[in-house]
């Protein structure tokens, strides 16, 4: 500490971009360090010490070669960092020897030579910094505390604060010499009557960082939390501590983002001690870790508490161990037991505290998530166990990698949150009404009045769209211009424009197909309202036609008695069926003109429509014998309803089926998995040789596979487009394994 040092080591440095106030921010690396040795209780100054340093990358800015005076042959002939550092603390310890003291500490006249340059380079470098470097008082907040009448700290310079002590400025041309001369004086002057400073403000540097938990009950100063983003996916929490390297970072402070599949999305928030430390955080924006630049914005408490508070005992046990390290196991079979697990680590990688050292985690109801968490107390066992990544336990492989404290909380506090019951819509009692679609979505149509704008910059608007379409602006439908998003709510790329008339849609089709705006070609097509449902659903557009979505169909088939229902033509719009997770919940019945008798709760598409442009098909066709469980379908009826409809005369049931779309019934479609890629419609027709129907417009009841409304539906000739039969002795020859029966 600077009260109980014996001497000041009076420090600058300068790099080879930006210095002063910006010192740092541009990853410039340090070229000149100059330093010189007063001591605090003799009032002695020792030797100044001038000495360049050769950077990796030999380059040198102009405002820099203004500011040093310094050129690359200059630089040429130095020394690299590691040897000028052994230099500097070589000579400051035999000078301190020298002058009979036994501790020093570093003096600066900003916190950035040491923060936001020498400890990220020295990290970058894998050097290892000498003691002194991790702790250093400002010369400016000693100063402004001494004199606090001299005006505000930020606004304080050497030569402002000489002519306030009555000191003349120092008249040396060579950058670094200057400010080291200057501080010098500035520190005799303070030392001396009548101030009789005593230096006690001391800063450290964190050696390294401290994981911890965090309650969701804990205060968070939203001025200390920043948001990274571009992170690679396998870094930890140690790796964005290092990327922050020289600011101290709050324990507990890192908390990766995980995306709705449970896994990393390349975000992290983190946590900083004081707002100083978050805006210096701020100033490494587009910094590299490895070869990807990382983007630093603000962030607020609340997001830092969604992240990584937690209210969980059984977390904040698992967590109380402290300098562990933390893994995470994924795919554990669901019937594996903490031997087992111990036992696949081996005893190359014994696990802290035996089971106490392992954390599964569950559902609210017991069920296990297929997750783990261990603690190793070294990185040795760590890296042993992680060699086990993709190695078998039981009949599944192991995903292992690193993990953090606040990943362990964002997980459990996931899958706790997780209903019980499903959120789906419930089957009703009663029938209820229609729900009309909202007058903020164009009803389905096929006219083709629409254009699709396709590559925009992700920093255009609507003025940029309407400046882009120039004299075909007042073509446009009033508020007919729709941004679409992507999952996380950030811009696609898309937009849809809604024009008066097919022709005008084609004339901007024409005129404006592969335009620029801001230095990006767009490209344009024209398109109906149907198409764009399609396109919002995974479907592909451009100049050679529409291709619609993986499939076309809901993961499970409505029941039969569904075509008893009637429906209201165009309300049910093709994107209904693509009802995206966010959509599940039910919606409040209204009243219609149709008979309540014979209408059923559909959930159209709601606003967030136009987020879930690039959906995961994955997620809604899991593999046999696994049947969707958690996206949007239609609800089944109960037994007693599904059996008044049955009761029906069979004439009521065919006039309404012959006045709405009807469904698909329960047990009539399937859907193929592991097909070739270069199967056709003809391959899979011949798979169902001897099943075929004669009458190709046949569509009753038993039918099997119908192409018009089934997956192969816009891929399929016309002459392809019928039906293929089969009974309930032919269903029951097909393996599991081939078909999965929706």
């Amino acid at each position: 500490m600077a009260s109980h040092s014996d001497t000041l080591v009076v420090f600058f440095g300068a790099t080879a971009g930006a210095n002063g106030g910006k010192l740092g921010s541009d990853e410039r690396e340090i070229i000149l360090l100059v330093w010189q040795i007063v001591d605090l209780h003799e009032k002695k100054v020792g030797k100044l010490h001038r000495c360049l340093v050769k950077p990796d990358t030999l380059e040198l800015t102009d405002q820099c070669k203004e500011e040093t005076g310094l050129t690359l042959d200059d630089i040429v002939k130095a020394e690299p960092l590691d040897k000028v550092l052994q230099q500097f603390q070589q000579s400051v310890s035999s000078e301190v020897k020298c002058l009979g003291r036994s501790s020093c500490t570093l003096c600066v006249n900003s916190p950035l030579i040491i923060r936001q340059a020498l400890h990220p380079e020295a990290s970058k470098k894998n050097l290892v910094l000498p003691e002194c470097f991790f702790s250093f008082v400002d010369v400016r907040k000693e100063f402004h505390k001494c004199c606090p009448n001299a005006g505000p700290m930020e606004k304080l310079t050497l030569t402002s604060m000489l002519e306030c002590v009555g000191l003349p400025a120092v008249s040396e041309q060579l950058m670094g010499v200057r400010e080291v001369k200057s501080m010098v004086q500035l520190t005799l002057c303070i030392l001396a009557e009548p101030y009789n400073h005593k230096f006690s403000c001391v800063e450290t540097v964190k050696y390294k960082f401290d994981s911890g938990t965090c309650s969701k009950t804990e205060p968070v100063d939203s001025e200390t939390v920043i948001r990274a983003r571009g992170l690679p996916w396998q870094s930890s929490d140690q790796d964005i501590a290092r990327f922050f390297k020289g600011l101290n970072i709050a324990k507990g402070g890192v908390a990766l983002c995980l995306n709705a599949q449970g896994r990393r999305n390349g975000e992290a928030l983190v946590r900083f001690i004081n707002s100083e430390h978050r805006d210096l955080a701020l100033e490494r924006h587009k910094h590299h870790m490895g070869s990807r630049y990382i983007e630093v914005y603000k962030a607020t408490g609340e997001e830092f508490l969604k992240i990584a508070g937690g209210t969980s005992n059984e977390v904040a046990q698992f967590l109380s161990k402290e300098n562990q390290v933390i893994i995470r196991m994924r795919g554990l079979p669901f019937t594996a037991t903490p031997q087992e697990v111990l036992s696949f680590l081996g005893p190359e990688s014994p696990v802290t505290d035996g089971s106490e050292g392992l954390l599964f985690v569950k559902y609210p109801d017991g069920r296990p998530t297929g997750d783990a968490f261990v603690l190793f107390s070294c990185e040795e066992y760590a890296q042993n166990a992680l060699k086990k990544h993709k190695q078998i336990l039981g009949k599944r492989y192991i995903e292992l990698f690193r993990s953090t404290a606040a990943e362990v909380q964002q997980v459990l506090n996931r899958y706790m949150s997780t209903p019980l019951i499903s959120t789906l819509p419930p089957s009703p009692i009663v029938p209820v009404p229609v729900l009309a679609t909202p007058p903020f979505l164009p009803a389905a149509s096929s006219t083709r009045d629409c254009v699709r704008l396709r590559g925009l910059p992700y920093t255009a608007g609507i003025e940029d769209i309407l400046e882009f379409m120039g004299e075909h602006t007042v073509d446009i439908k009033p508020h007919g211009v729709h941004m679409v998003l992507n999952q996380q709510g950030r811009p696609s790329g898309d937009a849809f424009i809604q024009m008066k008339s097919p022709d005008k849609a084609f004339m901007v089709a024409q005129k404006c197909h592969k335009k620029t705006m801001k230095d990006r070609y767009v490209e344009v097509f024209q398109c109906s309202t149907e198409e764009m449902s399609i396109v919002l659903m995974g479907g592909t557009l451009n100049r050679s036609g529409l291709s619609p979505p993986p499939c076309k169909l809901p993961c499970l088939s409505p029941p039969t008695a569904y075509a008893a229902f009637p429906t209201p033509p165009a309300i049910l719009s093709e994107a209904a069926l693509y009802q995206p997770p966010l959509l599940a919940a039910p919606r409040p019945p209204q009243t219609t003109t149709h008979s309540p008798a014979h209408t059923l709760a559909y959930y159209p598409p709601q606003p967030h429509l136009y987020m879930n442009m690039n959906m995961n098909y994955t997620a809604y066709y899991p593999s046999p014998p696994v049947s969707p469980s958690t996206v949007s379908y239609f609800a089944a009826p109960p037994g007693a309803v599904a059996a008044a409809v049955a009761a029906q005369p069979h004439h009521a049931a065919a006039a309404a089926a012959a006045a709405t779309p009807v469904l698909p019934q329960p047990g009539a479609l399937v859907r193929m998995q592991g097909l070739p890629y270069n199967t056709g419609v003809k391959d899979i027709l011949s798979f169902f040789q001897g099943y075929q129907s004669e009458n190709k417009a046949d569509s009753s009841p038993d039918c099997w596979l119908n192409c018009s409304n089934c997956i192969l539906n816009g891929y399929a000739p016309d002459e392809y487009s019928g039906v293929v039969q089969m009974n309930e002795q032919a269903r029951s020859l097909i393996q599991p394994k081939e078909w999965l029966c929706l």
